[in-house]
């Protein structure tokens, strides 16, 4: 399987990179795994909601330049549907038994998704009702997917 993470801004944090990378070296003996950082819109602190939108559209534009036609696209929402870690774990299953190989999971900059975005998204997943900062939805995501791939192989880790 072929699992892309498109998201928007620069990852700082060391601990985090750290993280991140130390999953994405496990993930390797499951998938292939490509993670493309995409700059975040320069913005000022207090914004108007069309200015959020013309944001969020520019990001979007980004992003689906950065997804194939052919990939399912499971775009990270707050809005969106909340699953266990065992229901990601059959989604992803059951995409490879279908020949859905191109996983793409998307996260948003600090504003969210923008709209036309979700209308390429194939589904939105909800990792809770609590708003995170995108760039440790990063690390939860590819901790979360190394896990999917662990159950599905019936290998421990799971708890």
């Amino acid at each position: 399987m072929n699992i892309t993470i498109v998201t928007i801004g620069k990852l700082k944090e060391k601990y985090l990179k750290q993280g991140i990378e130390e999953y994405v070296k496990r993930l390797t003996a499951y998938a292939k795994i490509d993670m493309i950082e995409l700059p975040d819109e320069k913005a000022p602190e207090t914004l108007s909601e069309l200015e959020m939108e013309q944001i969020k559209e520019k990001e979007g534009e980004r992003i689906l330049g950065k997804i194939s036609a052919d990939a399912h696209v499971i775009a990270l929402a707050i809005e969106g549907k909340m699953k266990t870690s065992e229901e990601l774990a059959e989604t992803l299953d059951k995409l490879a038994t279908y020949g859905k190989s191109k996983v793409t999971f998307v996260i948003g900059g600090s504003l969210g998704v923008s709209e036309v975005v979700m209308q390429r998204a194939d589904e939105a997943l909800s990792f809770s009702k609590m708003t995170f900062p995108h760039q440790l939805m990063r690390l939860i995501l590819v901790e979360q997917v190394y896990r999917a791939f662990r159950i599905n192989r019936g290998e421990p880790y799971h708890k």
